[in-house]
């Protein structure tokens, strides 16, 4: 109002944001009143998270870290009240893949529970298009615990691009054997080098059925997170790609370390591995 009140009347700028004067009047008078304990306290932690997590994990985290107890109604009033809205993320079309030359059966079935670590996991490739060129993103997720086992951030969407992610993987967690990898029918999944390196090491190849990618909706959910909370307000081809690099593996220490997942109990995936250890 002080901005604009020289320019234009008080009624021009309340029609304008669709305010009542009488509303704007009463405010006015009413004196301005402090933040209280819990309102700070989520303040704090929808910044420290970068805005990421919604009510529910803020409502979890305040009792964590605060000793707080509130329901997750009236925090999510709060962080309304205070414009503390998480990222929502964009939604996005299934392209299904081109011709395939091996395929393996759906073992998975969209059963994504697993028992223990190195049981079952899952793999896929994504666009990270904000940097001076579109990079590629190839991710290997373990369904224990939603940990991200290996990544690979390459200039194509070649074979050893999912290759290498996979060597990684099987290195970090000394080559375990029977591991069910399961992804979707695209052409380097089905590639001869790609299989023959998964039946080498003992592994169990499992597909989605073609075009669907809720058959994959872990890995799916995970590299839209990375875009929402680590991407979302960033243009397309704005970044250099030391930034785009530097963003992906500050989000994945961020991911495993740090944020908290409702399936594991409001704990890290590796907080959640360390108990269960």
């Amino acid at each position: 109002m002080d901005k604009f009140r020289e320019r234009y009347t008080v009624t021009a700028i309340l029609s304008a944001l669709g305010v009542a004067r009488s509303t704007f009047y009463r405010w006015t008078k009413e004196p301005l009143k402090p933040m209280t304990e819990a309102e700070l306290a989520i303040k704090s932690l929808c910044q420290e998270n970068k805005y990421r997590y919604g009510h529910r994990k803020i409502t979890k985290l305040l009792k964590k870290n605060y000793n707080i107890k509130l329901h997750r109604n009236t925090v999510q009033r709060i962080m309304q009240k205070l414009n503390l809205q998480c990222r929502v993320k964009p939604k996005r079309r299934w392209k299904s893949q081109g011709e395939t030359v091996i395929i393996a059966p759906n073992l998975l079935e969209r059963d994504f529970t697993a028992s223990k670590p190195n049981e079952k996991w899952v793999t896929d490739i994504t666009y990270i298009q904000y940097g001076t060129s579109t990079l590629y993103l190839s991710t290997i997720l373990d369904l224990y615990n939603n940990e991200i086992v290996a990544y690979k951030l390459y200039d194509h969407q070649q074979t050893p691009l999912v290759i290498d992610t996979l060597k990684d993987a099987l290195e970090s967690r000394g080559n375990p054997n029977g591991v069910i990898i399961h992804s979707d029918q695209g052409s380097v999944y089905t590639s001869y080098a790609y299989q023959h390196l998964v039946k080498e090491m003992n592994l169990v190849s499992s597909m989605s059925r073609r075009g669907n990618c809720w058959d994959n909706a872990v890995i799916e959910s995970f590299h839209s997170n990375i875009k929402s909370e680590e991407f979302q307000y960033v243009k397309h081809n704005s970044l250099s790609l030391y930034e785009v690099r530097s963003r992906v593996d500050i989000f994945m220490k961020h991911y495993n370390e740090e944020r908290i997942q409702e399936k594991l109990g409001y704990q890290s995936p590796i907080e959640f591995r360390g108990m269960a250890a």
